[in-house]
C-alpha cells in the first residue's frame, strides 16, 4: 500500500475523515501480493463528502451509485483506476464487517491508524484457503452473492465450507430474482479466472450450472459416443480447458460451441450419433440465451461467429486447393481467424473416442497449425479494410449500376489477393474486365 501512489496521494484528505480500506484490494494483496485498480473505502463520518473531495483532488468523475445506502464511485482520468466509497453500516465498522458477503472480503485497513482490523478472521481463512460467511442472511439480502461464491471459488480455488456450500445449493433458485446485468458481470469474472474449469465442474456437481446457463440442461442429455470419450457437457468444459488464450469471451464461446447439438441429434441404425448442421443451428440458438444474459451486441456477434464456424477449419483439411480454401476462410473470418482456429484446436483435443485414431488427431493439429501460419503470412492483407479497388471503380470499368455483383467481385478480389493470384491494382483491373 505504501507503493500505491494513488492511495498515498490522498493522505491529506484521509486525515480529515475516519476511513478504512476494505474488500478486494486487501483480499488480493493477501492472496497474490497484488495491488488492485479498484479501491473500496468505508467511511464512518461523511462518505459523500469524502468522495467529492477525492474527485476534486484527483480530477476524477463523481458517480452516485446508491443514494439511499450512500455509495459513491470516483473514476480517475485513466478510466482504469477508481474508488468505491460507502458509508459504514450504522456508522459502525464491526456492523459493516458483519454484513459483508464472505470473511475474505471482511478485512479492513484503518487508514488513520495504519493498522489492520480483521474481526471475522478473514486473513486466517485466506491462509487456510477456505471460503466462509459470518451470516447466511447476507447471501439472501443480496442474492447475487449466491453466484459470487462461485466467482470467488474461481478466483482463489479455495475450499467452500460444507454448510455454506449446502446453503447456496439449496437456495440457488433465488438467483433468478437478480438483474441479468449483474449476473452478466459475475459470469465474465468467472470466465476470466484462474480456476474456471474447476468452477464449471463444481457448479455442475452442485446442480447450479444450468440455473445460470439454461442450455446446460439440454446438452447434459447427450452421451459420449464413438467420436467423443466424454458426454457433451464434459466435452464442452474440456474444450474450455484446452483454449490457449486468456480471452474470457472466447472461453465462453468454447463453452457454448456445441449448443446446437441437442436440436440436431440423430442416431443412425448402426448406432452412430450425428449432429448435422449443429454449427448453424447453434449460432441461431446462442443469440437468444446471450441476449437474456445481457451480453453486448458485439459480444453476441463474436460468439455467434465462433459457434457458427468452429468446424469450418476442420472441413478444409482435405481440400484439393488449400490456398484458395484458406483464402476464402480468412476472407470470411478476418480478425477472428486466429480465435476460430484456437477453438477448433481445443475442440479437436477434447473429442477422442474408439473411432478417433492418434494419426487423425495429429493430422488435424498439423492442419490447424498450417492454417495459422497461412493467416500469419496474409493477415496484413486480410485485415486491411480498404479493397484493392473499390465499388465505384468496378462500376466504372464494367459500366454498370450498383448491384450485388459489386460486392461479389470485391470478395473475389480479396480472396485472390489472399491466395497470391493478384497483388497489384493493375492485375485487379484486368480481372474485373474479364468479368464483363
Amino acid at each position: 500500500m505504501l507503493n500505491d501512489n494513488i492511495l498515498t496521494s490522498i493522505d491529506e484528505i484521509i486525515k480529515n475523515h475516519r476511513v478504512f480500506l476494505v474488500g478486494g484490494y486487501l483480499r488480493n494483496y493477501y492472496i497474490n501480493n497484488e495491488i488492485s485498480n479498484d479501491r473500496d473505502l468505508v467511511c464512518l463520518d461523511d462518505a459523500q463528502k469524502l468522495a467529492q473531495e477525492i474527485t476534486e483532488f484527483l480530477d476524477g468523475t463523481f458517480i452516485e451509485l446508491d443514494s439511499e445506502n450512500k455509495i459513491y464511485r470516483v473514476v480517475l482520468k485513466d478510466k482504469i483506476n477508481y474508488f468505491d466509497i460507502s458509508q459504514a453500516l450504522n456508522n459502525n465498522i464491526l456492523d459493516d464487517a458483519k454484513r459483508r458477503d464472505f470473511t475474505i472480503n471482511s478485512i479492513y485497513y484503518d487508514l488513520n491508524k495504519n493498522e489492520i482490523f480483521d474481526p471475522l478472521n478473514g486473513i486466517e481463512d485466506i491462509q487456510n484457503k477456505i471460503l466462509k460467511t459470518c451470516d447466511y442472511n447476507n447471501l439472501i439480502d443480496d442474492k447475487l452473492r449466491l453466484l459470487r461464491l462461485y466467482r470467488f471459488y474461481s478466483l482463489t480455488g479455495f475450499k467452500i465450507e460444507d454448510d455454506l456450500n449446502d446453503f447456496v445449493k439449496n437456495n440457488f433458485e433465488k438467483i433468478n430474482e437478480v438483474a441479468k446485468e449483474r449476473i452478466n458481470y459475475e459470469i465474465i469474472q468467472i470466465f476470466n479466472s484462474k480456476y474456471l474449469v474447476e468452477t464449471l465442474l463444481k457448479m455442475l456437481d452442485d446442480g447450479v450450472l444450468e440455473k445460470v446457463f439454461p442450455f446446460v440442461k439440454e446438452i447434459k442429455r447427450i452421451p459420449k459416443n464413438s467420436h467423443h470419450h466424454l458426454d457433451l457437457i464434459h466435452h464442452s468444459i474440456e474444450t474450455v480447458k484446452n483454449i490457449e488464450t486468456n480471452n474470457p469471451i472466447l472461453k465462453l464461446a468454447a463453452f457454448y460451441h456445441d449448443i446446437g447439438k441437442p436440436a440436431t441429434w440423430t442416431i443412425e441404425p448402426k448406432g452412430r450419433h450425428r449432429f448435422i448442421g449443429h454449427d448453424l443451428k447453434g449460432a441461431q440458438i446462442v443469440k437468444k440465451e446471450l441476449e437474456e444474459l445481457k451480453f453486448s451486441n458485439k459480444q453476441i456477434s463474436y460468439i455467434q461467429d465462433m459457434v457458427k464456424y468452429h468446424i469450418y477449419p476442420a472441413s478444409l483439411i482435405n481440400c484439393a486447393d488449400n490456398k484458395k480454401a484458406y483464402a476464402r476462410f480468412v476472407r470470411r473470418l478476418g480478425v477472428n481467424t486466429p480465435d476460430v482456429i484456437k477453438l477448433s484446436k481445443a475442440d479437436r483435443l477434447s473429442a477422442l473416442g474408439e473411432d478417433v485414431t492418434k494419426e487423425m488427431v495429429e493430422k488435424s493439429l498439423l492442419h490447424l497449425e498450417n492454417l495459422q501460419k497461412y493467416y500469419d503470412d496474409v493477415k496484413d492483407i486480410a485485415n486491411n479494410p480498404k479493397p484493392i479497388i473499390d465499388g465505384n471503380e468496378i462500376m466504372k470499368i464494367l459500366n454498370i449500376k450498383p448491384s450485388k455483383l459489386i460486392g461479389e467481385i470485391i470478395d473475389e478480389l480479396k480472396e485472390m489477393q489472399l491466395s497470391g493470384e493478384i497483388s497489384t491494382k493493375e492485375e485487379a483491373i484486368k480481372y474485373v474486365i474479364s468479368r464483363r
